[in-house]
C-alpha cells in the first residue's frame, strides 16, 4: 500500500523539523569548538577557534629562545595550519549527516558541500600518518627548505 500525499508531506515535515533541530545543535557545538596543535619541533602550541581564528599561542619549554625569527615563525605557522585543518575536519564530521540523502523521504537530498573549496585541500586529504614535517609545507619556503632532509 502506498502512502497518501498527506502522509508523505507529514513525514517530510517531521524530518525537516528534526533536521532543523539537529542543525541548530550542531551549529551551537561548532560555535563553542576550539582545536589545538603543537608544532613538530614541540616549540609552539596554537589554539584556534571554530572559524580558524587564533585563540591562544604558547611557547613551550623556552625553546623559542634558541630559535631564529624564521624558525619560530615557521613553527607558529605550522601549528596554526594543523589546528585549522583539525577545525575543518571536525566541521566535516559534524555536518556529514546533513550531506546524506534522507532514507525516509527520498525527495530530501543532502547538502552538496565542496569541502575542499571551503577549507582547502589539506582538510579533505587523508592523513598519511608520517611523523614530522611534511615536505610540501608552505612554511618550508620561509626557511629556504625544499623538503629534502
Amino acid at each position: 500500500m502506498t502512502d497518501s500525499l498527506e502522509q508523505r508531506i507529514d513525514r517530510a515535515m517531521a524530518e525537516l523539523k528534526a533536521t532543523q533541530e539537529a542543525v541548530a545543535r550542531t551549529e551551537q557545538e561548532l560555535r563553542d569548538a576550539s582545536f589545538g596543535a603543537v608544532s613538530s619541533d614541540r616549540a609552539v602550541r596554537v589554539t584556534v577557534g571554530a572559524q580558524g581564528e587564533l585563540a591562544d599561542l604558547e611557547f613551550l619549554d623556552g625553546k623559542y629562545r634558541s630559535m631564529s625569527a624564521q624558525e619560530l615563525a615557521a613553527s607558529v605557522l605550522e601549528a596554526a595550519q594543523e589546528a585549522r585543518v583539525r577545525v575543518g575536519r571536525h566541521v566535516m564530521r559534524a555536518m556529514a549527516p546533513f550531506t546524506e540523502a534522507s532514507t525516509g523521504v527520498p525527495e530530501l537530498r543532502g547538502l552538496d558541500v565542496d569541502w575542499e573549496k571551503m577549507f582547502g585541500p589539506e582538510v579533505v586529504r587523508e592523513r598519511d600518518g608520517a611523523a614530522g614535517r611534511s615536505a610540501d609545507a608552505p612554511w618550508r619556503d620561509a626557511l629556504g627548505e625544499d623538503g629534502e632532509e
